[in-house]
């Protein structure tokens, strides 16, 4: 079907380089012009204004704009009003609310097949909180029990409004679709307009004596206590989501959620990157040059490490599966352990010369990075 329509930039009249001021002003001509209340029983006009609201829809979207540039009418098949919505559908005026109420000053249109129906089921509204978690809470996961003020169905009324069903009756007005027709004179002729139920509200019915404890919303604000299992292994940024812990919906809707953001202290000792944690390990002069068995502490305790004879200061040690456990399941990070050699102060002169006696004793053996950069000096210099 694609290849007997017409270019859509033909249909609005406009330029492919037009911006989006000049494709909506483009379009509220031809909308105006070619609008069903304007020309009743047109069969014409009405094929018409459908070309022109799918040519606006796709145009006036960067994203299919940018498909029907690149691939033509293929590129956005079934995206458009072509795809399906019938042109007195429900979605048949999807995404051209505000072009129709500057056109026409109104919040809808009644074009024969459209009929208004009251408000359904709304879902309720979803909660946000942050809690903050030490970093051993959050390694090892913890339960956290918090107080949170949610919307649920008022207990009194059983969420209807009223603690008498008998006092809730069908709008006099609209007859319980929440809606009504109205009938304006404009100075393009006579204009109908399908508008939200002033005297109902869209509810489509009245409450004659509400519930005295939500006011007749069915609806109240309570404070209640909800336990949070927080896993281990969560970190910064983590967000949990509690299905059906947010606000409840009106008229019976689902109940929103309640997403937890997680905020993780940092440690004086340990460095957590992903999985893995840093640690850095200061040791002695002696300890470095001659080796030792020395006590580390992990996430999961004290843990005994072999610092082998003869270590640099920077020298990185690893410790297979000493990190954290993976949130998902997927095991553990490693544990790597940075050397940090520390020169000795504040040294007693009999110490300063047990150091000098031991210094002349070494060779270039003893330090080989030593010799190997003298050596590089040297050569740069001859």
């Amino acid at each position: 079907m694609s290849e007997n329509k017409r270019d859509y930039y033909d249909v609005l009249g406009v330029d492919k380089n037009a911006d989006g001021d000049a494709i909506k002003k483009a379009y509220r001509k031809l909308a105006m012009k070619y609008h069903p209340d304007r020309n009743p029983g047109d069969k014409a006009a009405e094929e018409k204004f459908k070309e022109a609201n799918e040519a606006y829809e796709v145009l006036s979207d960067e994203k299919k704009r940018s498909a029907y540039d690149q691939f033509g009418h293929a590129g956005v098949d079934g995206q458009g009003f072509g795809g399906g919505a019938g042109f007195n559908g429900a979605q048949g005026f999807g995404g051209f609310e505000d072009i129709f109420s500057d056109l026409f000053g109104g919040a809808g249109f009644g074009f024969g097949g459209t009929s208004a129906r009251r408000r359904g089921p709304e879902r309720g509204s979803d909660m946000k909180i942050n809690i903050n978690l030490d970093f051993m809470e959050a390694v090892k996961g913890t339960t956290r029990t918090i107080k949170i003020k949610r919307k649920k169905a008022c207990e009194s009324c059983g969420g209807r409004g009223a603690k008498d069903p008998k006092d809730i009756t069908t709008c006099s007005v609209c007859g319980g679709s929440g809606m009504k027709t109205v009938t304006r004179q404009t100075m393009f002729g006579v204009m109908r307009q399908t508008v939200v139920c002033d005297h109902c509200h869209g509810e489509g019915k009245t409450i004659n004596h509400p519930c005295s404890d939500c006011g007749g919303s069915g609806i109240v604000e309570k404070e209640e206590k909800v336990d949070i299992k927080i896993p281990a292994g969560v970190d910064s940024n983590s967000v949990l989501t509690l299905s059906g812990k947010g606000n409840t919906g009106r008229h019976g809707g689902t109940t929103g959620d309640l997403y937890v953001y997680l905020n993780v202290k940092k440690d004086p000792i340990f460095k957590r990157e992903g999985d893995d944690i840093y640690v850095d390990l200061p040791i002695s002069f002696a300890q470095a040059a001659l080796g030792a068995e020395l006590t580390v502490p992990t996430v999961d305790g004290k843990v005994k490490l072999k610092v082998p004879e003869g270590t640099s200061s920077g020298k990185v040690l690893r410790m297979r599966n000493k990190g954290v456990a993976n949130v998902n399941g997927y095991g553990k990070g490693d544990q790597y352990v940075t050397v940090r050699v520390e020169t000795p102060q504040n040294l007693s002169k009999e110490q300063k010369e047990l150091l000098r006696q031991f210094d002349q004793t070494l060779t270039d053996k003893n330090n080989k990075k030593g010799q190997s950069f003298w050596s590089k000096v040297k050569s740069a210099f001859q």
